[in-house]
């Protein structure tokens, strides 16, 4: 993947996290451009396949296109940033990310997106003004 593209990637996103809205100023870890769908499962490096992920994202989400939603234990695809709506799938409760939707709340369960780094980390950025 070329440099133009990342940087396109990085910008689209604003530089924040695709997934759980991280600012890339407040990680420690570089954020990754990543492949919404897997190049092992014929994802391409095209634009539309790409998002800006925080290392948990990405570490978490791995080569993963689907999840178990916890409440109906049906078998549902995961957030896809090029195609879903952030503020369709997920709600913000103070600094808890609450998925209200099967892909919202399969989604919050693989990526962890309410692990107790994360929440610490949300609950001092609102403090600040800086989420």
């Amino acid at each position: 993947m070329d440099a133009a593209t990342r940087k396109f990637v990085r910008e689209r996103a604003r530089n924040r996290c695709e997934y759980c809205l991280l600012p890339q100023d407040y990680s420690e870890l570089a954020h990754h451009v990543e492949h919404i769908i897997a190049k092992q499962h014929g994802g391409s490096d095209e634009a539309d396949n790409l998002a800006l992920a925080c290392h948990r994202c990405n570490f978490r989400k791995g080569p993963n296109v689907s999840g178990v939603d916890t409440e109906t234990g049906q078998i549902v695809p995961l957030f896809h940033p090029r195609r879903d709506e952030w503020l369709h799938h997920f709600h913000l409760q103070g600094a808890y990310i609450l998925g209200i939707t099967p892909t919202g709340r399969a989604s919050a369960r693989v990526l962890t997106l309410n692990d107790a780094r994360r929440l610490e980390l949300r609950m001092e950025l609102m403090k600040r003004g800086d989420w």
